[in-house]
């Protein structure tokens, strides 16, 4: 390319930067005239092709040109924004965004915040404690025997450092119980842990939701009415409870109880085993020994404690077969839960 022609190709350059119709078509001609790989970085690289009397005045057109060329691509950028301007079409940032959902609940934050709901209607509220406990919380106050099987490495995982992983959240109601005197009325929810070998309906990670309540003449009667309350407001009106006598170190006297199952209402299907009835947790009055390690007087209050695991709540009131798809993050199965 000599002068002459180097001046024909600035017209039709700046003809066509003239023309352009959007602030995409300004950028696209910037790209191909003066990007690292446009056609001026072509014309710079053939000056060494120039015979040598040529190369002062082409070498000064071709910077008069790459200057024009910046101008007016400038210019006919500024004129689109102020005529998109003048008719309405800019950015408004004083106007709210629009809220993006980041995704739906699952079923087990569903079923902690319903039962939590629940719970706070009888007064109860949240507490919560940390995951890696002490062996005195989480077994010595709650009067778990010294030779106890859910004290071997077997059955809980301990730490190097002497602590373990709780195995339960019932370590929340002692360390509630150690700073605060009467009335209690509390609920844990929260992540436990325990050497359980992962199958349809185990899991080595699991949720579980426990209940505290003390004071003056708490009873048997105040425990079964509030679970028989919980059982019908998460479960469907219609849903029976059931009480079963039973052992735990740190209640007595303890029981286990069960929910009619609402699959079925009680007659028998593959959900209840046949059975009617689902078994759910234990509950039972908070044993004297345990008021004693933590300082409260047996003889002035009574309590009830209670326990449930939130994924067998969540796979009865979901019908979920399985409880590891409720820790395999598909998509199919989460988006069917609001």
């Amino acid at each position: 390319m000599n002068v002459q022609e180097l001046s024909t190709f600035q017209v039709a350059a700046l003809a066509e930067i003239a023309a352009a119709g959007t602030l995409a078509d300004v950028e696209t001609l910037r790209i191909k005239y003066i990007g690292r790989n446009g056609l001026l970085q072509g014309i710079m690289q053939d000056l060494k092709t120039v015979p040598p009397a040529d190369r002062p005045e082409f070498g000064r057109q071709a910077n008069v040109l790459k200057q024009a060329l910046g101008e007016a691509l400038d210019q006919r950028r500024g004129a689109l924004q102020a005529s998109a301007a003048q008719t309405g079409l800019r950015l408004d940032t004083t106007l709210p965004g629009l809220w993006r959902g980041l995704g739906r609940r699952h079923p087990i934050t569903c079923v902690i915040e319903e039962v939590a709901r629940i719970f706070s209607r009888l007064g109860f509220t949240v507490a919560d404690g940390p995951d890696i406990e002490t062996e005195y919380h989480n077994f010595d106050a709650l009067n778990t025997p010294g030779d106890h099987p859910s004290r071997d490495i077997q059955d809980t995982f301990w730490l190097e450092s002497g602590e373990l992983l709780r195995t339960q959240t019932s370590p929340v109601q002692i360390r509630v119980m150690e700073r605060q005197q009467p009335p209690i009325r509390i609920i844990a929810p929260g992540r436990c842990y325990r050497r359980d070998t992962t199958d349809a309906t185990h899991s080595a990670n699991f949720h579980q939701v426990e209940g505290l309540y003390v004071d003056r003449r708490v009873s048997m009667a105040d425990l079964k009415g509030d679970i028989t309350f919980f059982a019908r407001e998460m479960m469907g009106a219609d849903v029976k409870v059931r009480f079963r006598p039973h052992f735990f170190p740190f209640t007595e006297p303890s029981v286990e109880y069960d929910f009619s199952c609402h699959m079925c209402h009680g007659r028998g299907c593959r959900v209840c085993k046949n059975s009617g009835w689902i078994e759910i947790s234990g509950a039972g009055m908070v044993d004297p020994r345990v008021f004693k390690i933590v300082g409260i007087d047996a003889a002035q209050f009574t309590g009830y404690a209670f326990g449930m695991g939130v994924e067998r709540i969540a796979m009865i009131k979901y019908g979920i077969e399985d409880i590891r798809h409720l820790y395999e993050n598909d998509l199919r199965f989460l988006e069917q839960f609001a």
